[in-house]
């Protein structure tokens, strides 16, 4: 390829790519809130998080509080405008507006600011969980460890950290050590709604520096040492490797803020030294940072800084055509077309621009 030119690098190319200006214009942010959060499923919490009568669990969706309460046995969710806490007991939900919500998949707890919703979880998630559904509903679940933080980048980056190329180089120790052929012929699978998920391989544990096999403690129905992947959009995460499950949701704070709530999972049933061993793999997988380890931290906080607002607007190649495979970027392609739907803009021009202000095509 010959040498690009400034002006050259900001044409578009005759493969897919997005503005950057998806990422960092803060009236696309605002119609995201409106026409993406404050429509879809959102997995808030998990129900194990509310064991006892009277415990509740807050969140905020779509700039809403949002809270869920065991009320008896059943999980309710409602608005409630001056919660101050993100959890407790004894809350009074006389007089709060109930939403609509649904315990599904592994027993997260899901609900929508959509009054009349047209699909139920089941519909919107659309099979994207059958991959892994004997391995979370076998058993009874619940949260050993919960996590948040707020990172200064596009949520949209955190979900695109699944695809990017620069986990080949900086997670380079564990391309060379624990994965195998299998790693690079996983499949990513859309489903209708954005999401997709990835086909599961061996993950060969021993062949970390001071790691060990994980097959003792798979969950129900997992082969050992495998791994799963769901990726729900807008942002949502559910990843089970070997021992370990977690989940991860975004709530967008701003074009450059998001804040991510990651939660690990063990088997209701563990002993007490299963527990102690699922939570040292778990730990050693991810990191007190979520998603791998810190790599993937710094990646997005990298870009989410390269990418502020005022910044000069640029395509984004999501032009990798590998089989479906694992860097094949099928993934986002597919998440970036339900994105366009959802807020009746192009990914190319997302501001609706005239045509002599977009950046030409080559």
């Amino acid at each position: 390829m010959p040498p690009r030119n400034h002006k050259n690098w900001l044409k578009a190319p005759h493969i897919e790519h997005i503005s950057s200006e998806c990422y960092n214009n803060h009236s696309i942010y605002e119609q995201e809130i409106e026409l993406i959060f404050a429509k879809v499923w959102v997995p808030m919490c998990h129900s194990s998080e509310m064991a006892n009568d009277g415990d509740f669990r807050s969140t905020q969706i779509a700039h809403q509080n949002v809270v869920a309460v065991n009320n008896r046995g059943a999980i309710k969710v409602f608005l409630c405008p001056s919660i101050d806490r993100p959890a407790g007991n004894g809350l009074d939900t006389s007089g709060l507006k109930e939403l609509h919500s649904e315990v599904k998949h592994g027993g997260m707890v899901w609900t929508t600011l959509d009054p009349n919703p047209t699909q139920s979880v089941e519909e919107w998630t659309c099979g994207a969980f059958d991959c892994i559904a004997e391995a979370i509903d076998t058993e009874e679940m619940e949260v050993f460890h919960y996590h948040k933080a707020v990172i200064d980048t596009n949520y949209k980056l955190w979900h695109d950290t699944n695809s990017e190329f620069y986990h080949d180089f900086m997670h380079y120790f564990n391309r060379v050590s624990g994965f195998n052929d299998e790693y690079f012929a996983r499949k990513n699978i859309p489903f209708d709604n954005g999401h997709v998920n990835v086909s599961s391989f061996t993950v060969n544990y021993e062949e970390y520096d001071g790691f060990e096999d994980r097959g003792e403690l798979s969950f129900p129905n997992l082969p050992p040492n495998q791994w799963y992947m769901v990726d729900l959009f807008p942002g949502f995460n559910f990843n089970l490797r070997g021992s370990a499950y977690r989940s991860d949701t975004v709530t967008p704070l701003g074009p450059n803020k998001v804040l991510i709530e990651f939660r690990g999972y063990g088997l209701k049933k563990d002993t007490p030294e299963e527990r102690q061993t699922r939570i040292k793999h778990h730990n050693s997988i991810w990191g007190p940072f979520g998603r791998n380890l810190h790599e993937d931290l710094i990646g997005v906080s990298g870009q989410g800084t390269t990418m502020r607002e005022g910044t000069e607007a640029r395509n984004i190649l999501h032009g990798r055509h590998e089989n479906s495979t694992i860097h094949d970027e099928v993934g986002m392609r597919h998440y970036y077309e339900a994105w366009a739907q959802f807020l009746g803009v192009s990914t190319s021009n997302p501001l609706g621009l005239p045509a002599e202000d977009v950046i030409a095509a080559e």
